[in-house]
């Protein structure tokens, strides 16, 4: 498996490794150790973590992040063109030239697994200009002719009813690549779940902090509210906003109008604990990233509802349509502060439950690498 994050944790990758090992092959997960604070080679349940240490290279899109990867992926490619594997699994879009080198030069099949519309996020910071509209057309086409060679595509969202927002694998079959849903939704045991707040009330944004003007609509939100109604606010999480985000709050805490604690990157054991500490989680995005009208599901929407709490996510988009056709959350229409502070305050005593989890999602995966297994055996 190749993911260009130091895959420490991604649960998603590790979920998918485990359930490769658990029909019977051994794993070894190729990670980009980016910013070179994770140990070199670890071991996730017999699950092997190789971690690559090329320069520091910080996550967005810049010309350093572009090159560091182009070198992330010539020594994947050089390591397994050595003692190649039977199958190469590839995580994401900035994965597939190790998949398509591999099967050029040794007939080594490989999967593609679609998280997320990689080339939208070129565009975000400056979405009117040309150079990176552009760009991002040509990392588009690009992605789409190598993914023509995967065995198999597996992605992260799928329309649930006709008529409805679509998903990526809409967006795949437009494009004319077949590919299977499986979500990313954690396995059971979960923790204990939400127990309605008696007094005071906490929102949560628990993961990676890459959208300003999102927190900047949940402030407004929050501050739309009458003083006595107002929550507090709990983020948890590193990315590239992460000290912007903290400066903003720190400020809003010292004029007195709202309370707030933030916090940095965190353990995927530690995620329950953060989880017990908020009563609804925000998971609203500007719709500028055009992977969230395109299909995306927020991981955190689906953490926190195995653990009984609701989200607050964006309406007129998949997000939206599964979290209210599941009862684990609610939409909001993006920019509308007062709505968004409404239904925060409508979600703080509510609690729900994930039907649906990650055992659903490992039936589905097997049914789309049932072609894989056969081609191995």
């Amino acid at each position: 498996m190749v993911v260009t994050n130091a895959c420490a944790p991604d649960p998603r990758v590790l979920r998918h490794a485990r359930w490769m090992q658990e029909a019977g092959y051994s794993v070894t997960v190729h990670a980009f150790d980016r910013e070179e604070q994770q140990p070199l080679s670890e071991n996730h349940h017999g699950v092997r973590i190789m971690r690559y240490r090329l320069g520091s290279v910080a996550y967005g899109g810049t010309l350093n992040t572009y090159r560091g990867i182009r070198r992330f992926q010539h020594k994947v490619i050089r390591t397994l063109a050595n003692d190649p594997p039977e199958l190469v699994y590839c995580h994401d879009a900035d994965t597939l030239r190790v998949g398509c080198a591999l099967r050029a030069s040794k007939n080594v099949p490989f999967v593609f697994d679609m998280h997320d519309l990689q080339h939208t996020w070129i565009r975000y910071a400056a979405p009117q200009s040309r150079f990176r509209a552009a760009l991002s057309g040509r990392m588009k086409s690009r992605m789409l002719n190598r993914a023509k060679q995967a065995t198999v595509i597996i992605t992260s969202s799928a329309q649930l009813n006709e008529g409805k927002p679509r998903g990526f694998l809409e967006w795949l079959h437009h494009h004319g690549l077949e590919s299977h849903a499986v979500e990313n939704r954690p396995m059971p045991p979960f923790a204990p779940g939400k127990t309605p707040p008696s007094e005071t009330w906490t929102v949560g944004y628990i993961g990676r902090v890459r959208d300003m003007k999102a927190f900047d609509l949940l402030v407004q939100a929050v501050k739309s509210l009458p003083p006595h109604n107002r929550p507090k606010l709990r983020v948890a999480g590193d990315g590239t906003m992460a000290a912007k985000v903290r400066t903003m709050l720190m400020e809003e805490v010292e004029q007195g109008h709202l309370e707030a604690e933030v916090s940095g990157a965190f353990t995927h054991h530690e995620l329950p604990d953060l989880l017990n500490e908020i009563d609804v989680m925000y998971a609203m995005y500007s719709p500028r990233r055009g992977n969230i009208m395109q299909g995306a599901l927020p991981v955190k929407m689906f953490d926190a509802a195995a653990q009984g709490i609701p989200t607050l996510v964006n309406d007129d988009c998949l997000m939206g349509d599964l979290a209210e056709t599941e009862g684990i959350g609610m939409a909001a229409p993006w920019g509308h502060e007062e709505r968004v502070g409404e239904v925060l305050f409508e979600l703080k005593d509510r609690v729900v439950e994930l039907t649906a989890n990650g055992e659903r999602e490992r039936q589905r995966w097997l049914k789309a690498m049932a072609e894989v297994f056969a081609i191995l055996q």
